[in-house]
């Protein structure tokens, strides 16, 4: 489906040295992420609210920050694709380092609510009211991640673009976060056993190393890392 997408979107899509395809990619990314993101966030919202799941709402407030991620991220392409001027004699392409690592510290700041909210949910458990409902849209909610982690990775790598493949690692990020909500909901569900708020702890601990990587990855060329 990704090369389907680039195919129909993006015109001369096999010419990514240009600057022109390379927005193009950039901007196809972004509004696909605001899309899926914003309608995941509105669906687990939704039924946290009906399940009395803080974990589920977590999850979908998780997927909002990632559709703000996408808005920034059409911020800078938009900007890096600026061409040279006198202030800026060699362009402005290092704006997009700088965007990966707002999107780096997104995930840390997120990573470090979910832990917060995690410890509150240990503390005081509050009883689950569960719905096939509910884990089949999770359990959707999933693949879409899924299909959305492989479809940043794709375009990372073809146009060599560092935020797009932090993106994509936000996104398998949120494959495990959304499936450890769906199994202590399972859990809950068959066991009795509250388990939401040591998974999410568990999750959100990972989510922070995560985020503590891609800083360190994004930030290099704008420490002078060398070009390969």
């Amino acid at each position: 489906m990704t090369h389907l997408l680039i195919r129909l979107f993006i015109k001369n899509h096999e010419n990514v040295k240009n600057s022109k395809v390379r927005d193009d990619y950039g901007r196809m990314a972004s509004v696909t992420g605001i899309t899926t993101n914003t309608l995941l966030s509105l669906a687990k919202i939704l039924i946290g609210l009906i399940a009395n799941s803080i974990a589920i709402v977590a999850d979908g407030v998780n997927n909002f920050t990632d559709a703000t991620s996408s808005i920034i991220m059409l911020i800078g392409f938009k900007i890096a694709s600026k061409p040279s001027d006198e202030k800026h004699p060699y362009g402005h392409a290092r704006v997009e380092y700088i965007t990966g690592v707002i999107v780096s510290m997104l995930i840390m700041v997120l990573g470090f609510q979910l832990f917060l909210t995690s410890i509150e949910k240990i503390r005081n458990p509050e009883p689950l009211e569960f719905s096939y409902l509910s884990a089949a849209i999770l359990f959707l909610a999933i693949l879409v991640k899924f299909w959305q982690s492989r479809f940043y990775r794709i375009i990372g790598e073809l146009i060599h673009s560092g935020t797009i493949k932090a993106t994509s690692t936000d996104s398998r990020n949120d494959v495990i976060a959304t499936s450890m909500v769906l199994l202590g909901l399972l859990i809950y569900h068959w066991t009795g056993i509250q388990l939401d708020g040591l998974l999410g702890g568990m999750v959100a601990l990972f989510i922070m190393y995560s985020g503590i990587q891609l800083i360190l990855e994004t930030s290099g060329p704008l420490l002078g890392l060398a070009p390969n």
